[in-house]
């Protein structure tokens, strides 16, 4: 408990710490220096906050083990399942709004994200994959996961974590465009996406006998498929609903779970 403890102040005193001169306007305070990619590197926290903890607590072997777990896929079907799911969602969602709508099913934009429309889709991978992909999940799944596991069962571990994850967020209410415009209906939906999320995540974290380098690429590839310039608003919801619907289905298959040696 005492590790999950200190992780947990860790990511989110890092990451916090990091966007504070991008939420401190909000309080009145707008002299601290802002940096290219500032909101990236505070996604570096739980990772940062893991190798601390796992180096204080698990010496070298700790480690070194948590260092495995980011870069090894361990099981080939759902490195697969990570890497091209939530593009094949992104097309039925595609698919469903023109169905609804009775647009045409255009695919121009599939790969380009919104918010960085003039990057490669390569070079935003690497950036989602290294910044919020292990940047998140080396410490929320390869660190927290399987020490809360140890106690609960897998869906009630995947409940407390994103109630956690969720609190890591709280910043980003302050400043970030999408977060600040968000009504009380916004911030519920929002929660659930979490919620379903949490679940994917741990799912694929013991479907791939602990594999960080496999969450990391799922949170990645969702994140680029949902910020996608060929989506409508609407084509967004019925890719929130699809992910929705995957993760209730999922919830039947986090019975079993990995069990990590947790050094």
């Amino acid at each position: 408990m005492k590790r999950l403890i200190l992780f947990f102040t860790l990511a989110y005193l890092i990451s916090w710490i990091i966007w504070l001169p991008l939420y401190a306007p909000a309080f009145g305070l707008h002299l601290l220096p802002v940096l290219p990619l500032h909101h990236a590197l505070g996604g570096l926290g739980p990772l940062i906050a893991a190798f601390v903890t796992q180096a204080l607590y698990g010496g070298k072997q700790g480690l070194r083990s948590l260092l495995k777990d980011c870069i090894q896929p361990r099981s080939g079907w759902v490195l697969l399942l990570a890497l091209i799911s939530p593009f094949v969602l992104e097309i039925a969602a595609l698919w469903a709004d023109s169905l609804i709508s009775g647009r045409s099913l255009s695919l121009e934009g599939f790969f380009y994200s919104r918010e960085f429309p003039d990057v490669h889709p390569l070079l935003f991978f690497v950036y989602n994959l290294v910044f919020f992909g292990w940047g998140e999940e080396a410490g929320w799944r390869g660190f927290a996961l399987p020490r809360i596991q140890q106690r609960y069962k897998a869906f009630i571990s995947a409940l407390i974590l994103s109630a956690l994850w969720a609190i890591w967020h709280w910043p980003l209410f302050l400043y970030r465009p999408g977060y600040v415009s968000m009504d009380v209906a916004g911030v519920a939906g929002w929660c659930i996406s979490l919620l379903t999320g949490s679940i994917l995540l741990s799912w694929l974290y013991n479907a791939s006998r602990g594999s960080v380098l496999v969450c990391a690429i799922f949170h990645a590839t969702v994140d680029i498929a949902f910020t996608a310039k060929a989506l409508s608003p609407e084509a967004t919801g019925y890719m929130g609903a699809l992910i929705t619907i995957w993760g209730i289905a999922t919830i039947f298959f986090l019975r079993p779970r990995y069990e990590l040696p947790v050094s």
